[in-house]
């Protein structure tokens, strides 16, 4: 059983996805990137992108997919955020918004949680 806070399950949600990602050619650029608007778990790069990930971990998806609780107002949030950064890291890569699901029905102890990548998420 999953006895850990929600943030460190958060955060090893935000490991998992990161690793997912660093397996299929995304470079990591920053992680939990702060500002006064918000914050963005993830920002990386591949190809001619850079993608702000949003990070959700849930045990199932039999409530809601992680997806969904990314809000309008959270959306809002990591758009302000993301234009932040983007003012202080000149880039030419293309931004771009994805939400990464990563389901664990054990907690921390999942040993094949089950990622989904949405791309272009909002």
């Amino acid at each position: 059983m999953d006895h850990q806070s929600p943030k460190a399950r958060g955060e090893w949600g935000e490991t998992v996805a990161l690793e997912y990602l660093k397996k299929r050619g995304y470079a990591v650029v920053d992680r939990r990137f702060r500002s006064r608007f918000g914050e963005i778990d993830l920002i990386v790069k591949n190809g001619e992108f850079i993608a702000f990930v949003e990070v959700k971990t849930r045990k199932n998806a039999n409530f809601a997919h992680a997806r969904e609780y990314v809000s309008k107002q959270k959306q809002s949030k990591i758009r302000a955020t993301a234009s932040f950064w983007l003012l202080s890291h000149k880039t030419r890569l293309q931004p771009r918004f994805d939400v990464m699901e990563v389901y664990a029905p054990f907690g921390v102890d999942t040993k094949s949680p089950e990622v989904n990548h949405i791309e272009n998420a909002f």
